[in-house]
């Protein structure tokens, strides 16, 4: 049955800069002598994001089953399809050990799912290594720097644990916001201390956009 199927070929990429930070895909896809460029772009996300998100995008194209070989230059998404990490995510609920869930469920069920209708073999290829492939999907997935108002990546920005996570990575001014990717700003607090405090912050970072605050480590200071 497989001698009958086509057989194509997709090449993917995928980055945030900085990460997380706005980001894109890019994917090209050939078969015979037909080829097809797909990218997108978003406001906030992540380099793994991305590498899965150009993968799952260029497998839902396809309109019939077929044979497919992926390349993609991360071994995020390549090992971890290929030695049935993935899979094994899903039996688990999508936990590592005890407290730890595993990061973008969303991507890996989409992704899972086109397993599953297509024959599917990916493979790791060296990235900046000179493979014309390579090289064009991650001139795709790159299109997003310089650009404006771009779209949200919802399951990025909506993903529960997003709030306590995501705000650890922003410590200094100029960091995008979580949420909506606005460059943060420094605050002075009107009031520092509170009579039987036992710290406070001497600034904190501001989004002037959605107005969230980020409380860091390095403004934090002791009542002695």
């Amino acid at each position: 049955m497989s001698e009958l199927l086509k057989h194509v070929v997709i090449y993917t990429d995928g980055a945030a800069e900085p990460n997380p930070g706005p980001g894109g895909y890019g994917a090209v896809l050939m078969h015979e002598n037909r080829r097809k460029e797909l990218s997108g772009m978003f406001r906030l996300t992540t380099n793994n994001r991305m590498e899965i998100m150009a993968a799952v995008v260029a497998l839902e194209t396809l309109k019939e089953p077929c044979q497919v070989t992926l390349f993609s230059d991360s071994k995020y998404l390549v090992d971890a399809m290929t030695d049935g990490r993935v899979s094994r995510w899903r039996v688990s609920g999508w936990r590592r050990g005890k407290r730890e869930t595993v990061a973008n469920q969303d991507l890996w069920e989409r992704l899972l799912g086109l397993c599953e209708r297509y024959q599917l073999v990916f493979i790791w290829v060296k990235g900046h290594a000179g493979d014309p492939n390579n090289e064009r999907c991650d001139e795709l997935s790159m299109q997003f720097l310089g650009k404006q108002d771009l779209p949200a990546d919802e399951g990025y920005e909506n993903r529960p644990e997003a709030d306590r996570a995501a705000r650890t990575k922003v410590t200094h001014e100029g960091q995008p916001c979580c949420k909506c990717a606005t460059p943060v700003v420094r605050k002075i607090p009107r009031r520092t201390c509170k009579p039987g405090q036992a710290y406070y912050f001497e600034y904190y970072l501001f989004c002037p956009n959605c107005g969230t605050m980020y409380m860091v480590d390095e403004a934090k200071r002791y009542v002695k």
